[in-house]
Order: structure tokens, then sequence, then C-alpha cells
């Protein structure tokens, strides 16, 4: 009676939970016989009944209640089921990769069925007698088709390569899906960047982010205007519907104010795109690091010396200006048990190794070594002003000579104090860290950088705000973690190591960050 009591309390806060499908007929008894609930059941996820009754919808706990009606779940025979719908780039290897090995790590075992041309089930058995437990539904379509099938109540995870957009929020909110962009809501599965690539038969090896947003505009047309033949530029794209295709044109046009030239060629995947692109001499593209097959990379350059290629490393500190993370969209409500186990073991050190296997970048934080940073160090000297002397320099190489870099990095959205994606996820990550006492009895020093925009004292000042910032919000975060056990600190060095030009808009977001060091 008290349980019962409990879970109807509760679920007049938290009124959803997982699960769907016809509303049909029940009656939740008390054991005692002396409560009872009707209505239409909604939902049950091996654990809790969802109900329309007169009151509302109600969430009771199934331990402490009968359930009687035509609409009773086999609780002998219960399978947990969930919906991803979205990205194929998420939903192809990836996704499959990490179910197969939770499933080993579990003692599971999996069989894969394709339903159509874009649907794929996965079904998880267990125990002795190999008893189904879990589908796994997975809905190959786009960013844009997950997020109308998470509104539409027909999926329970989107799988997006961009970040959910505002009217898409609006409407979640609306179907009672709560704050999709709240922390818990929205997840970094993996981390992937944006590449410009080119036939390996062409000459150009590198192209600037303003020339490259010139090309998309239509304002650059020839070859000649970036070092290579005298021919018209062939622009290859994803399709407008995918979240690269989106996000293409949201991180090099939408910055610029320009607009997309008319004549581009689209491509519905990264497979036909690579193909493509590979045997046109004459095409520039941008595609995924992920998916660029057997094309060949542009580096990123800028006129200030610096040339940047979407390695492993760059890509995991963010200092690749076009990181291109890969997103899960979870609604508020309650998952089956296995559904919780299977997305709690994707922050799993053995996933981030699954992860890396498939092709996509791992979240996993990595130390670095000061000598292997020979680049960022010299560029620091190289780029070195009347205001950035000598002296600061080497007070920077000796605060940090002792000390390893992290490759967890935080960065800013763009002429915001607001931490991008990728860097929240970062917050959650070094939180979690923390908890586990994975950095007791060390040293935690966030550093702070910026843009050499300004004075270089108040850059300087601005560094630390930022480094505080972020300490703050990693502290907030892990709750549990024994702080008397860790040495945080806080330090800035403004503009003394930049890792781009500061001449465009790009260049300088990437500037400002906040490095984590440890000794």
């Amino acid at each position: 009676m008290t349980r019962l009591c409990a879970a109807i309390s509760a679920a007049l806060i938290s009124l959803t939970m997982a699960g769907s499908g016809l509303a049909q007929d029940v009656m939740l008894r008390s054991h005692r016989g002396d409560v009872e609930i009707s209505g239409n059941l909604l939902g049950f996820d091996g654990e809790f009944y969802r109900v329309d009754t007169i009151y509302g919808e109600l969430t009771v706990d199934g331990s402490g209640v009968v359930c009687e009606g035509p609409g009773c779940p086999d609780l002998e025979s219960y399978v947990a089921r969930l919906v991803f719908s979205g990205a194929p780039t998420i939903g192809r290897v990836l996704m499959p990769a990490l179910i197969e090995a939770f499933a080993i790590r579990e003692n599971h075992d999996v069989t894969r069925e394709d339903l159509s041309a874009y649907e794929t089930r996965y079904a998880v058995h267990s125990g002795a007698d190999r008893r189904l437990i879990g589908e796994f539904i997975f809905r190959l379509t786009n960013t844009d088709e997950g997020f109308a099938d998470l509104l539409a109540n027909e999926a329970d995870i989107t799988m997006a390569l961009r970040e959910v957009r505002r009217d898409e929020l609006d409407r979640a909110r609306e179907a009672g899906l709560g704050d999709l962009s709240a922390s818990g809501r929205m997840r970094v599965l993996a981390l992937d960047a944006l590449v410009p690539v080119v036939a390996p038969s062409n000459p150009v090896q590198g192209i600037s982010l303003r020339q490259l947003a010139r090309v998309l505009s239509g304002e650059i047309t020839n070859w000649t205007a970036l070092g290579g033949p005298d021919a018209p530029i062939d622009v290859h794209l994803w399709d407008e519907s995918t979240g690269i295709g989106q996000a293409s044109v949201q991180r090099l046009l939408v910055p610029e104010r320009l607009n997309l030239r008319e004549k581009v060629r689209r491509h519905a995947n990264g497979a036909d795109f690579a193909e493509v692109v590979n045997r046109d001499p004459f095409a520039l593209g941008l595609t995924t690091r992920s998916e660029q097959g057997a094309t060949w990379e542009l580096a990123l350059i800028g006129e200030c010396g610096f040339a940047l290629r979407a390695s492993r490393r760059a890509v995991k500190t963010e200092d690749y200006p076009l990181t291109a993370p890969l997103f899960l969209y979870l609604p508020a409500r309650r998952f089956p048990a296995l559904g919780r186990e299977f997305l709690a073991y994707l922050r799993d050190p053995s996933a981030q190794l699954v992860i890396r296997r498939a092709g996509f970048v791992d979240q996993a934080p990595e130390e670095i070594e000061i000598n292997a940073q020979g680049d960022r160090f010299a560029n620091a000297i190289a780029q070195a002003g009347t205001e950035v002397g000598l002296e600061d320099l080497q007070h920077m190489v000796q605060v940090l000579g002792p000390l390893r870099r992290l490759t967890t990095t935080f960065r800013f959205e763009s002429g915001s104090v607001r931490l991008d994606a990728q860097s929240r996820s970062n917050v959650a990550q070094l939180a979690r860290a923390l908890e586990l006492g994975l950095y007791d009895a060390r040293r935690l020093v966030f550093v702070g950088f910026s843009d050499g925009d300004g004075p270089a004292a108040t850059n300087q000042e601005i560094a630390l705000r930022r480094a505080e910032t972020v300490k703050r919000a990693v502290m907030r975060t892990a709750e549990t973690a024994d702080f008397d056990r860790i040495g945080l600190e806080v330090v800035a060095f403004g503009e003394a190591m930049p890792m781009a030009c500061d001449d465009t808009a790009w260049g300088r977001q990437v500037n400002r960050r906040v490095e984590v060091w440890v000794q």
C-alpha cells in the first residue's frame, strides 16, 4: 500500500516513461485490494505501468500492484524494446558494433534481421534457455526524420548529426518529451569532423576556411584561385535533409552571412559522395572524416602559417575547427532496464574502444606530454607579437613543463559564454572521472587561452574567468567527488598559444579555449 501511494505521488511529478502503443483497458489493484486504479494502459517498461486515468497520466510501480484486464502485459515474457531513428552514419555500423560488444560483456546473444532496406532489428537473448529479452530497432532515415519520429512517439531515441533546432525543442516540450537540450537529454556518442576533400589527382593540398566558404557561396568558382589548374570547381555536399548537409551550411556559410551557390551536387550518403568525388579531378566536397573513403583530405590553412588536419587527437581536443559530434537525443521518459544498461555502457571505457575501432573518434581522455606538442609551442613563438614577449612564453613553458595536457578541452559557442555541445559532454566526462577517483592525488590545472583580438591584459583576464567558469561547472557536476583528494588549480595565458589565425571568426573561436593539464 505504501509503495503504491508513493508511486502515485511520484507519478504526479514525473508523468512520462518508456513504452508506447495503443491504449488498452486495465485495472491496477494493490496486493491488499484496498486501492484500485483503472484506465488505459499507455506503456509498460518491465517495471512500471503508465496509465491514463481520470486523474491524469500516472506512473505506477508494478511490484506494488496486480494488473487485471485485456490490456495487461505478459510479465513472464516481457521484451524490452527500443526504437532508434535518424542518421545512417550512426545506425548502420557504430550502434550495431556497440550492441554486439554490450551483449558479449553481459553474456547475451544477438541476432540481426533486416526488416527492410532502411530498418534493422537486433534481438537480444539471455539465460540458459536464451530467452528473448530485448529488441533494438534501427530506422536509417536522416536527422530530420529522426526528430520527427521522436516527436510523433514512433521512436524512443534520435540519432543526429547536428544539434536539435529551436522549433524541434519547442515541439518536444509541447509533446511532453521535456527539454531535449537539458543535461541528460542530449548525449555526445562519438566525435567526427567535417573535412574538405578532393580527388587524389588534384594538386591542391590545402584551403583556408574563408576560401572554403567562398567556394560554397559561389564567390570562388575556378581552381586557379586556390593554386590549382584552370578549371571550374565542381562542388559536392551531402543532401540538405541530412545532418551533415545542414551542418556544412551552418558551420561554413552562416558565420560569414553567405548563401549557398545554386549549382551544387548533392549526395544522400557518404559512400556515393566519396565514389563520385574520387573520380572527378575538379571536384571539391565537404564530407565527414569517417566517410571520406579514397578521397584526399585538404588541410585547413591560414595566412599566418597554420595548417590543420582532422587527426584523431585534433578532433578529440577540438583543435580542429570543424569537429562534428554524433548525438543521441532522449526524451524525458523512463526506459526499460535493458535500455538503461545499454545507455550506461556507452560511457564505459570498453565502449570508447569500440567507437574508435568503428572509425570514429572516442571521448576517452588521453594525456599528451609536452614534448609531443612541439608544433603548438613553435607556433606560439612564431606568432608572438609585441604584447606577448619571450618572458611570457618562458613563464608558460615553466608552468606547463611538468604537466601533461589532457585531450579534454573546453570551447564556447560563437559569440556566447555557453560551452559548445562537445564541451558540455566533456564536463560530464571529466566530472564522472573525478567521482570515480581517477584523478585522486593528482593536480588538475584549468588553463585559459584567448584570441588575440584586443589588449593582451584584457584577454588574459577573460581567459582566467573562462577557466574559473569551467572549473566550477565540473565541480558542480561531480557531486560525489572527494575534492580534498584532488588538486584543482586555475591559470591563464591569454593569447600566448594560438591554435589558428585570428583573421577569421572560426580562428578566434578555436583560440578561445580552456585546456586541462595534469600532473
